[in-house]
Formats: structure tokens, sequence, C-alpha cells
């Protein structure tokens, strides 16, 4: 029986050498048949049931790996390789926890494992706990420094913390000692991204995909480096591929989305939102961009709902959730509004979210919550990380050279304010360029705006820091921002300092919080001196009011009827052409009761969406008025809609964010407007523009007051018709509308900024004297 035994035991022994002979030249299923046939020879041997184990984890087929190799540490439950393979086994079940206990069991039975410190390192960062990662990672590479897996896992903890000028070494590591490695390629793309370096990200992704033309998450991310470059074509083609490869990958899908956004294909990027859901229902970022689309095809209610499920998703999210709020203002939806406000309040004084700064103008009339939420904002991003373009170069032009950074140089409010601006800056003293990262609409503005530049450059498809290289390279000496934080901002233009001087003006009724910035055009009343506080730009106080305005705006000669625009024949006529986001309760409620106080009375809103008009018709039923005494205006060519404010009384402000080219296109048309001045900036606009035209007692400063004069003027005919008069007299005399003057104000301020930089000298704030200006013609 002895010879029995040992022949029984060489044959195990040597059919164990073949199996683990033919696993190591890749031959898994001859292997697989070999342990099995040892198992049918012994059925407890350890190394037929461990190894299996590793060949079933190979396979995919986990639950049997488990099984077997659990088997096997019952005949030696002091193998640290079994636990290592126990764990990978956990792993591929997504069990990491568990994963992480095995490798520690691994560990304390053989400390100088290199394989099981990197494999606790690579489950940890599983897990999310990536600093805990980095030590076994770190030991992992200190025990076997050939490692490549160890490199890369170590680079993916320290890019998901953050660290990615850390992370991109570990990456070149990892490439050094296996120079074809895709997935390491993959990750230091990642990194650069993550840096802003979205060229060079590309390159690592081109590189994995020249290893494994199959692997698609290179080609999604990859998308939103292009994204990042503006280069939203080939953004497009590279997700587009990315799907082709992983029908199921989530986030490819949403990048793909986002590309098509940029050409305004929105229900499109709304088929990819809702095919990124349908892989992962969890994923807040693909519910929310949904929502955007779905706002920009006027599916408000859609919206609404996708924005909902964004916030379940992820409560967390600040910016989300002033999102949605800023959706249900839109639509006059004012359910909770004030816990609304409250929560906004509590995001922006706690430090832990960030909101976009936008929300805060509208919902929160408190200059130091402004200040606060837009810090946030920009402190989000690694400013120190950007490359500085500016190098400190004193220009000594003959001309000061003005740049104008802006998406709006087409059909679009701001053009409308800005367009005689740009035409009559002195070309004797400055030189003007348009930096335009907007559509290009071919209207007959664009082309006036064209002609009334010096150089106009489209750079829409110019990457942040292509636009910053080329500002630096024309010399500007002072970049004008005129978006801030609005609609299709790129603030990161000027965050990489390309000119010596730059400019928060205009589009953006706030501090911008930037420490790139240094100086905000405003004037005394829209923004008191005793407000510098809660500006981290420096105050430039325009003599007389910090908006330009264009007379050449034409209103038509044509007056429709009251029939025409749905207003009675008799009775007095409240405007408010504010978009609908600005009006709130409060003000709601006064305007109804105006409407019970007079007879006859009707309230002629902007029609911006349906529900905003069944949401208000509701609310003023429910405050005791007829539904139908609300009129809402369909929008129009701006010189029909100018033609149309003829048929109205009285315009009636909103607070806490005042109408503001709104209120000049009242009083151009003629059209008195009542405003009650808040504390911040855009709740004090339309009060400097009364002033600037000379009518400040139309100027309130409580709701009580506000309430009082709007009763008063709509029952003091003779009063509102002097008013009317006034306005008429004022219109080409007083200084809201010259133009000439207002240029050389401006230009005043840029000469002072200017001299202050060739002194040397900091930034610091500008009051600029009133100068008068030749007799305007008509």
């Amino acid at each position: 029986m002895t010879g029995v035994r040992i022949n029984l035991q060489k044959g195990i022994a040597d059919a164990l050498q073949q199996a683990v002979a033919l696993q190591i030249q890749g031959r898994l299923d001859e292997a697989e048949r070999a342990y099995e046939a040892v198992l049918r020879l012994s059925a407890s041997n350890f190394d037929a049931l461990h190894m299996l184990g590793v060949i079933r984890t190979q396979q995919g087929r986990y639950d049997e790996a488990e099984k077997l190799i659990r088997s096997a540490l019952k005949r030696d439950p002091r193998s640290a390789a079994a636990y290592v393979n126990l764990g990978n086994a956990l792993q591929g079940m997504g069990r990491h926890e568990e994963a992480v206990r095995d490798y520690r069991k691994a560990i304390s039975l053989q400390s100088d494992m290199a394989q099981a410190h990197n494999n606790l390192g690579s489950a940890l960062n599983t897990l999310e706990k990536y600093e805990a990662a980095i030590p076994s990672l770190e030991r992992a590479i200190a025990l076997n420094p050939q490692n490549p897996e160890a490199h890369n896992n170590l680079g993916n903890a320290l890019h998901k913390l953050g660290r990615n000028e850390e992370a991109i070494p570990c990456y070149h590591k990892a490439l050094a000692i296996r120079p074809k490695y895709a997935q390491a390629y993959y990750n230091l793309g990642n990194a650069l991204l993550g840096l802003g370096s979205h060229a060079e990200a590309i390159e690592s992704f081109d590189r994995a995909i020249a290893i494994d033309p199959n692997f698609a998450e290179p080609y999604a991310n990859r998308g939103s480096a292009l994204l990042a470059l503006n280069r939203h074509e080939d953004a497009i083609a590279s997700c587009r591929r990315a799907v082709q490869i992983n029908p199921g990958y989530a986030e490819a899908y949403n990048n793909l989305g986002l590309a098509l956004v940029a050409f305004g294909r929105y229900e499109e990027a709304a088929v990819n939102y809702r095919k990124a859901i349908a892989v992962k229902p969890e994923m807040a970022p693909a519910y929310m961009n949904l929502a955007a689309a779905q706002g920009k095809l006027m599916l408000l209610d859609e919206a609404q709902k996708s924005y909902e499920r964004a916030c379940e998703l992820a409560p967390e999210d600040g910016g989300l959730r002033s999102l949605a709020m800023g959706l249900r203002r839109r639509m006059c939806d004012w359910r909770n509004l004030g816990d609304h406000e409250a929560m906004l309040t509590r995001i922006i004084e706690g430090d832990k979210e960030t909101v976009l700064p936008f929300v805060p103008l509208v919902f929160l009339d408190d200059p130091r919550l402004q200040l606060k939420a837009a810090q946030g904002h920009i402190n989000r991003i690694k400013l120190d990380m950007l490359p500085k373009i500016w190098d400190g170069t004193v220009y000594r032009h003959e001309k000061i050279r003005i740049g104008y950074l802006s998406a709006d140089l087409h059909e679009h409010a701001t053009a409308y304010l800005m367009a005689e601006l740009f035409e009559r800056h002195d070309r004797n003293r400055f030189e003007i360029t348009a930096i335009s990262f907007g559509r290009d609409d071919k209207s007959p503005m664009r082309r006036r705006l064209i002609e009334g530049f010096d150089r106009f450059l489209d750079v829409r498809e110019m990457a942040d820091l292509d636009v910053a290289n080329r500002i630096r390279e024309l010399e500007i000496d002072i970049a004008v921002d005129l978006k801030g934080y609005t609609e299709d901002a790129r603030a990161l233009i000027l965050a990489r300092r390309p000119a010596p001087i730059q400019v928060n003006y205009l589009g953006y009724p706030g501090t911008m919080g930037a420490p790139f910035i240094d100086y905000v055009i405003a004037d005394p009343f829209v923004v008191p001196a005793d407000q510098q506080e809660f500006y981290t730009e420096k105050l430039v106080h325009l003599p007389e009011c910090y908006q330009p305005n264009d007379r050449n705006r034409e209103i038509a000669e044509e007056t429709p009827s009251r029939a025409e625009c749905g207003l009675p024949e008799g009775g007095f006529v409240f405007a408010c052409f504010n978009n609908n986001h600005k009006i709130t309760p409060e003000f709601f409620g006064i305007w109804m009761r105006l409407l019970q106080a007079v007879p006859g009375s009707v309230l002629w809103l902007l029609q911006d969406n349906p529900w905003t008009a069944d949401n208000l018709r509701r609310e003023a039923q429910a405050r005791g008025v007829a539904p139908d005494r609300l009129v809402f205006a369909p929008r129009c060519k701006l010189r029909e809609h100018l033609a149309r404010h003829r048929l109205a009384d009285l315009f009636v402000d909103t607070l806490p964010y005042n109408a503001h080219t709104t209120t000049s296109d009242a009083l151009w048309a003629g059209l008195p407007v009542l405003t009650c001045a808040g504390r911040s900036f855009a709740a004090r606009v339309a009060g400097s523009l009364l002033l600037a035209i000379g009518l400040p007692e139309l100027i309130t400063h409580s709701v009580a007051e506000y309430e009082a004069l709007a009763l008063k003027l709509a029952g003091d005919p003779a009063l509102l018709a002097g008013l009317r008069e006034r306005l008429a007299r004022n219109r080409l005399t007083t200084p809201l509308f010259d133009c000439e003057r207002y240029a050389r104000h401006l230009e005043a301020a840029y000469e002072e900024m200017w001299n202050i930089w060739q002194r040397g000298e900091a930034p610091r704030a500008i009051a600029v004297p009133s100068m008068r200006s030749p007799p305007a013609s008509p």
C-alpha cells in the first residue's frame, strides 16, 4: 500500500506541475482541466483548490472562485497568497470591504508581500478611501519598485484627492516600467485634465487608444478635453466612438450631450442624457444636464422634475440646488420660497458647498452674501495652477488698448446698450478690440458691432488658454469682462491674467469675488463708496450712471392698438416687462392691491412661458383679483416692443433685482418707471438710471413708499402727465442717453487705471469727475 500512496502523491505532484506550467503559459482552459484532474485524485488538495480559484477569478466566475479559495484556506489558514487571491475574487463581486479585510490578513501573515499592499491600496481606492490607500501603495512600491500597477494606483489615489501634480510622476513611472500600459496613459490624461492641461490630456488619451483601440474611457474623457478646448465637432466624434465601443457607458452619453449643447442641439442632447440615465439611474449630473436641455426646449415642467431627481441624488450639491431654485423662479413657482431663500443663505454661510453666484443676486438683497457666494464659486478653481500669461511687462503704446470680452456681441441686451459706445470711443487715444466667444447670428446688430471695433476676434472655437495668449500677443492694456458669471461666461480666460489691468463691467451687477479682476465699473448710486468692503474689485465711480445707452435704438413708428395687445380700451395699465424670474410674491402682492384699488386697471407682463402665466393667474385669484386682469405680452422685435410701451401708463419695477436694460427701454420709449432701491448693485440700477434722466422722485426706498407712490400716480393723471412731459424733455438733454458724454467719462476711468499701472501703483478706487459733452443731436 505504501508504494501505491507514493505513486499517487507523485502523480498529483506531476499533475500540479503540469497545471502550473499551463497557467503560466496562459493556457487557462488546459490548466483548468489539469487542476480539476488533481482534485479528482485529492479533493482537498490546497494548491489545486487555490489555483483553480485563481483561474475562476480570471474567468469572472467569482462565486466559484470564493468557494474554492475558502476551501483551500481550510487546508492552510496561514497562506498569505490565498488571502490575497480571495480578496481579488471578492473585489470582482464588488465586496470591497471584505476584500480589504482579507488583504490585511495577508499582510499580517506576510508583511513584506508587495502584492498584498498594492491590492489593499487598490481596494481602498475603490472605496474612495484615498488617504488610507496612499501608505499601502507607497509600501508596495518600497517593496517592489518595478510594479507598474502600484505606481498607477498611487497616482489614482493622488488624482482623486486633487493632487494631480503629484499624481503625474506616478503615472510616468508606471509607463517607464511598462510602456504599453494603456490604463496608465488614460489615468495620466485624467490628471492632466484635472490641471486644465487639455491638449496634453488629449495626447495621453490618444496614446491609450493607440495601445488599445477598444478602450472606451479614453474616448469619452478625450471628449471632455476637446469640449474644454471648444473643439465641439471633434468632441462629438470622440464621444460617439466611446458609446460605439461600450453602449452601456453612461459618462460617454453625458459628455456627448454636453458637446451637442454647444451647437444648440438640445433635443439630441436630451436623448443622450436619457441614455446615460437609463444605464446609470443614480447619475445626478445627467439629470442636471437633462434639466438644462429641457429648459432650453421650454419643457419647464419636465425640467423641474429632472432637477428634483438630481437634487435627491446629490442633496449636498449647492450649485445644483441653486439651478433648481432658479428654474422655479423662472416659472413663478413660489412654493416654499422662504425655505429656499433660507437654504441658500445657509449654503453660502456654511462654506461646505457653493452656489452659482448669479442666484443670490436674484434671491438675496445682501452684498455680503453675494460676495461670499462669488468667492466660494471662484475659489473652487485652483487659480495658482493656471499659468499667468502677462509677465509684468509695461507696455508703452501710443494708444491705450482696450479688449472687450463677451458672448453677447449679437442681438442681445448688452449689445443694445453698448453699440454706440464702441463707435464713439476716441480712436486718437484708444484702440478697441472685441473678443467675441458668442454665436454669430448674422444680424444687422452683429454687422454693426463688427464695424464698430478696430479689431473683431471671433474666438468661439479657441480654448481659454489660447484666447488668453492672444490677448497677451495683442498687448491689450485693459481687458474688460462683460459677462461676469452670467450664461456663456468664460471667466477663466482672465483667470490666467493675460492683461495688466482687468475689469468687471456691465454684464454682471455684483462683485466677481475674483483676485484676477482689478476694477468694477459702477457709479455712486448703484454701489456707494461705503460698500467697497463687499467688492474684491476696486470701485470705479462714473459721475452720473454706470450704464451706457445707445440712442440709435429704433422705435417703430406705428403703435399697435390696445386691442391688438390684449389690453382694455380704457383703464390704467401698470406694466412690468422684466424677465419673470425677477417677480417676487411681495411685489406681486403690491401689484394686486393696486389693481384692487384702481378700478379697470390691468397688469401687463412679459410672456416667457405658459407656466408663469398659469401660476401668476392662480396667485392673482388667490389674492382676490380676476385672472383676466393680467395681460401677457409675447416677445417680439425690439423696435416693436419699444413702440408698444406707449400703451402703458406706468412701469412698476421689481426688487431685489431691478429692471436694468428694461428700465432703459421704458425711459427711451417715454414710459415713466417707478422703482424701489435696495442694498445691492442689482437692486439699485433703475434708481441710477432715473437719477441720470432727472426723475429722482420716482425712486422709493421702502415697499410701503413704493406702493403709496404707485397708487398716487395711478390716481393723479396730471401728476403722471407732468412726469411724462419731463421725461420727454429730458430724454435727449440729460446724461442718460448722452453716449458721447458717457464715452468720455468711461475713457477717463480707463486712462486713470492706465496711469496708476504705469506708475507701478496697486489698483485703487477711482472717482471720475463730470465732464461736459457737445450738445447731442436728436
